[in-house]
């Protein structure tokens, strides 16, 4: 079937379409299999919050639950039980693309939030969920806390790939970049065959709630209305100058003699949460080779319908830095902003991740 031209477009520009929602009613209708076939999707993102609406809005799952409660499992274990299955069969059907696309045709599973501020537990969870999916294009999704990213270096050495998720400021990301690098490194230092070229690795850089913060901020300190909507895109330009940095460091090319493939910066948050502002903002304005954009369904239809690419990233790196200047000068606090939207971040998959476990709760007692 044929490609949407503008999603087809995008693609050609080295930004790889994923979707940002996974559900069994999607697998099992054909939906997500046409989007791969006519929308340019080669990639999944998941999310505590994306399977709690799921499975508390379908009967989908009911077979499966009514298995579990026979068997009298905990919820923690119905929970994982049912969301692996889901993401395995999405990497199954996902898994042609993953085989002419390397780094593509991936699947995301996030471990529990509630270990976001523990290393060992976060590592031991990333290991299991590794074992339960069994997929080779399977990511675990790790929080970029201060403790996710030894996590992050631990999982990589292990050899599971990993997508590094909630970034929001720059010193973080080349944190992120460096916890990846250094993964590599130790898999190496512990069995100098190991084959990279296997290991995949994105890391997930938030955007639109960038924006609903900082302009949040600059309401409240009277600032130029003419800054609002400008910092999500603007932060995210300069991720991909520091990664442009970090990817063609001597640290770097050494790893890549070796076979291993560059961390990916992904576009995450890119639903627009302001509706005077256009609904592909977070697209148009952040195309460049290398680069994913995990997208809401209705945002990748909107740019289906009416996106046109904006100006390359690599030619915003001035703007991007006068923007985030103007903004800190206007007397908003970025260090705050991003400390804050970390915290909320954790904290609002920590409140999808309860209801979730509510709902299997739920679902399996009323199926004993």
């Amino acid at each position: 079937m044929a490609q949407n031209e503008n999603l087809a477009e995008l693609s050609s520009a080295g930004v790889a379409v994923w979707l940002d929602d996974l559900s069994r009613d999607r697998i099992r209708s054909g939906n997500l299999q046409s989007l791969v076939d006519e929308h340019s999707v080669v990639g999944v993102t998941t999310n505590p919050t994306i399977f709690a609406a799921a499975i508390s809005g379908s009967d989908s799952y009911d077979d499966q639950l009514h298995a579990l409660a026979v068997r009298e499992v905990s919820v923690e274990e119905g929970l994982r039980t049912v969301t692996a299955a889901d993401v395995r069969d999405a990497c199954d059907l996902l898994r042609p693309v993953a085989e002419r696309q390397p780094g593509d045709g991936r699947v995301s599973l996030e471990v529990a939030p509630g270990l976001a501020n523990d290393t060992d537990a976060t590592a031991a969870e990333a290991a299991h969920l590794w074992w339960l999916v069994d997929r080779p294009n399977l990511y675990i999704k790790i929080p970029a806390t201060e403790a996710g990213l030894s996590a992050i270096t631990t999982s990589i050495a292990r050899g599971i790939s990993v997508n590094v998720t909630l970034i929001f400021s720059l010193e973080r990301y080349r944190a992120v970049m460096d916890a990846y690098l250094s993964g590599l490194e130790q898999r190496l230092a512990d069995d100098p065959e190991a084959d990279l070229s296997n290991l995949e690795s994105v890391a997930s850089f938030f955007v639109s709630r960038v924006d609903s913060e900082i302009d949040k901020r600059l309401d409240a300190a009277g600032a130029d209305a003419s800054l609002k909507g400008k910092a999500g895109v603007a932060n995210a330009q300069l991720a991909y100058q520091a990664y442009e940095e970090v990817f063609s460091s001597d640290r770097w090319q050494a790893l890549e003699a070796k076979g291993a493939r560059r961390q990916r910066p992904l576009w995450a948050s890119t639903g627009v949460k302001n509706p005077e502002y256009s609904d592909t903002l977070y697209i148009s304005e952040l195309i460049a080779p290398g680069t994913v954009n995990t997208m809401p369904e209705k945002t990748l239809m909107a740019y289906a319908d009416h996106g046109r690419p904006g100006t390359p990233i690599q030619k915003s790196y001035d703007d991007a830095a006068a923007v985030m200047k103007a903004v800190a000068d206007a007397g908003v606090d970025l260090d705050d902003v991003f400390r804050v939207l970390e915290t909320e971040g954790v904290q609002k998959f920590v409140d999808s991740w309860d209801e979730l476990t509510d709902s299997v709760r739920s679902e399996l007692e009323d199926k004993a």
